[in-house]
């Protein structure tokens, strides 16, 4: 880079000279060589120091500018790891939402269908009950109508047969 910040683009220092080369030697000062030349190296002492506060300047600023950028990219980094967790994460979520509605809709089925087997598994239980007691009254109905058979039987052979004795006293003779 040159000297561009600097008086008049760094050709002040050569003005500088020119200016003291023709003061110098008993001019307008009134100085000797020793003086001229102390006043020529001076300024440019002056002039190197500024140079180099200047480079140091530019180059803390190019370093700030650096450390900035790395710190941008560094960021950027973070956050794109940030937003690629973030993604997994929500999509790992979703899997298990998903997952567990499946698994959800499936035991309703399941239980619903376990539902409908109770109800016709009592149903069946139920007609099963009734049709034992339907047996049970008709084999009692049997039984009853068997005895009462025989009981109309048994008066019928009687009123028939007369009076029927089963061991019938001797005969007094």
């Amino acid at each position: 880079m040159g000297n561009e910040n600097s008086f008049m683009g760094g050709s002040w220092l050569f003005a500088f000279l020119i200016i003291a080369l023709l003061v110098g030697n008993g001019g307008l000062f009134g100085n000797n060589d020793q003086d001229v030349s102390a006043i020529v190296n001076s300024a440019v002492n002056n002039q190197s120091t500024q140079s180099g506060l200047r480079d140091v300047l530019l180059s803390s600023a190019n370093n700030n500018y650096e450390t900035l950028q790395a710190i941008n990219a560094q960021s950027l980094s973070m956050m794109s790891q940030n937003n690629a967790n973030l993604i997994n994460a929500i999509q790992g979520f979703n899997s298990i939402n998903l997952a567990n509605a499946n698994q959800f809709a499936e035991v309703r089925q399941q239980i619903a269908q376990l539902g409908s087997q109770m109800s016709a598994c009592c149903c069946e239980i139920k007609t099963q009950m009734l049709q034992d007691k339907y047996d049970e009254l008709l084999r009692k109905y049997g039984d009853v109508q068997d005895k009462a058979n025989n009981a109309e039987q048994s008066q019928y052979l009687l009123g028939v047969m007369g009076k029927w004795v089963a061991n019938p006293a001797a005969a007094a003779a």
